[in-house]
């Protein structure tokens, strides 16, 4: 029995595979395994989700399809097959370099995790559209087929929106310009490497109706990574779980959700989030120990926040949802010092603090801590994790040089990293691990106010679930106060006590996490609820 045999029910199998992975084996350099005999087959108009935690390989398995391996790794076994459309079947590892490029873009394509990042920046999105089909020479009208690609993935398509920059999109439409850019020559597969992890729900469920749409309509091979596993069962229709280099399950997506036979499987669902868990006792109430009172943050004419107030009180953690362009991030920048944009007061434990950092004192800034979105931007690339994490300490502390470093193995070990990955480059660390070390650098000064900036949105489910248990492990033995931003509202019952739904820069609705998941008064909460995808 072949490998696409294996993959693809008996009764499905079509004559013809858009992809077939056989045997798929890739090492490092000096020899160390990273992909181990790795198979799977995708058909056209299929979708197979190819799940697994950071480290585990799902990312070098899917670049592999177009022929591309990191910096150090290098293919040692196997065979990747891809039919371009009217054309006959090619070994995408048999080919030289010059036409693996040429086959990128036209029979395989690569939808990013960050569109701000593959976007180029200088050019205007329908310039980039155009470079991508002229590039690989479409026969038709490049003007028409702009035209067309935006309306399929539901963008305008007038001239002005065609001249707008990168930056003048949300993060939806950014990525669905990537989608766009992908599908654009047509191709028989498309590999998508996790495309709505940072976004909100609501555009979440814009991007996968469109990429389900444009694969079905198209009958397009899609190769699907994610880590998660609620957006597998909305997408998915099969699923191949991978563990340290190896495909230890495969099947129909309803099967593997419901039914998983390997262990490691199950334990990926049991850590998924569950809206329907019971939310913990909150702590006693006290007297707030961060206040934001009448926030206004405007731009020009635009407002993003108006007159926005928000506390939370020692050991209790505040929900801040809401969808991209909300304002969260906005208002936590405000109470952290990072902006000082902004009309109003922030108070901690009664004392009105100055609007920015610099003119905070060093113990101020000691008690409100930031954990960053994107780990990989804000961890300096040329320092060591331990270097890293010390900075603060050096500067809002007076600890000894070897007090900071005791200080530093101990928060290594908290977050379960390890003391041994201090010494490592952040960018050679996986995306969770990454994530840990930007909050052991937020926790090492032991904060009164914890403030926590989309710090699971890139986190697979198991690393998602660890950070959430450590947080408030933390939370309840320091009595610390976190705000919590997030669009995800699944985490709210492990994580929040009381939930504030922004909208439009106004608090729309705000109560205990209990009442607003049982009951949501507003009907945005409503809509927001309805839209979280759920296994």
């Amino acid at each position: 029995m072949t490998s696409a045999e294996h993959l693809l029910d008996a009764e499905e199998t079509p004559l013809q595979l858009a992809l077939e992975v056989t045997g798929l084996a890739v090492r490092t350099a000096a020899g160390q395994p990273v992909l181990n005999q790795v198979s799977y087959a995708i058909a056209p108009g299929e979708v197979l989700a190819l799940v697994g935690e950071s480290g585990s390989g799902k990312t070098t398995a899917g670049l592999a399809v177009l022929g591309h391996f990191r910096r150090g790794l290098v293919p040692a076994d196997g065979t990747v097959t891809i039919r371009p459309r009217g054309g006959d079947q090619v070994d995408v590892l048999a080919l030289d370099a010059g036409a693996r490029r040429k086959l990128r873009g036209s029979a395989v394509a690569y939808i990013p995790q960050d569109p701000a990042l593959s976007l180029n920046p200088a050019l205007r999105i329908g310039l980039q559209i155009a470079e991508v089909l002229e590039t690989h020479g479409y026969p038709g009208s490049v003007e028409d087929r702009i035209a067309e690609l935006l309306a399929e993935v539901g963008l305008p398509t007038d001239k002005a929106y065609r001249r707008r920059y990168p930056h003048q999109l949300s993060g939806g439409q950014q990525q669905r310009v990537g989608i766009a850019m992908a599908f654009a020559c047509r191709p028989s597969v498309v590999v998508l490497d996790e495309p709505t992890t940072g976004l909100d729900v609501m555009t979440q469920a814009l991007v996968l109706k469109t990429v389900r749409e444009l694969t079905s309509e198209h009958r397009v091979a899609a190769l699907y990574i994610t880590h998660d596993l609620a957006v597998v069962a909305e997408l998915a229709d099969r699923v191949a779980v991978m563990y340290q280099g190896d495909v230890v399950e495969t099947g129909p997506a309803d099967r593997i959700l419901h039914q998983p036979e390997h262990p490691y499987t199950r334990r990926l669902l049991d850590a998924v989030p569950d809206l329907a868990a019971d939310v913990g006792a909150a702590p006693p109430p006290s007297a707030p120990v961060l206040a934001a009172h009448d926030i206004h943050v405007s731009y020009g004419q635009h407002k993003v926040l108006r007159g926005v107030n928000v506390a939370v009180t020692r050991g209790e953690c505040l929900m801040l949802l809401g969808e991209s362009g909300s304002g969260k991030t906005t208002l936590s920048q405000c109470i952290a010092g990072l902006t000082k944009e902004f009309t109003g007061t922030i108070a901690l434990d009664g004392a009105e603090l100055a609007v920015s950092t610099r003119q905070r004192t060093s113990d101020e800034r000691r008690r409100i801590q930031y954990v960053f979105q994107s780990p990989f931007s804000s961890l300096n690339p040329r320092k060591t994790i331990a270097q890293s994490i010390e900075v603060p300490l050096v500067r809002l502390t007076s600890l000894s040089k070897a007090q900071r470093r005791e200080r530093v193995a101990e928060m290594l070990d908290r977050v379960r990293l390890g003391r041994n990955l201090g010494n490592r480059l952040p960018d050679q660390l996986s995306g969770g691990e990454r994530q840990r070390a930007a909050i052991a650098r937020a926790l090492v000064t032991t904060p009164d106010v914890l403030v926590c900036d989309e710090v699971t949105s890139a986190l697979d489910v198991s690393v998602q679930a660890t950070i959430v248990e450590l947080l408030g492990e933390l939370r309840r033995e320091l009595g610390m106060a976190m705000l919590f931003v997030t669009h995800n509202i699944a985490l709210a019952p492990e994580v929040a006590d009381r939930i504030a739904v922004l909208r439009g820069g106004e608090i729309v609705e705000e109560g205990t996490a209990d009442d607003v998941l049982s009951a949501p008064s507003h009907p945005y909460t409503r809509e927001l609820l309805a839209n979280t995808p759920r296994l």
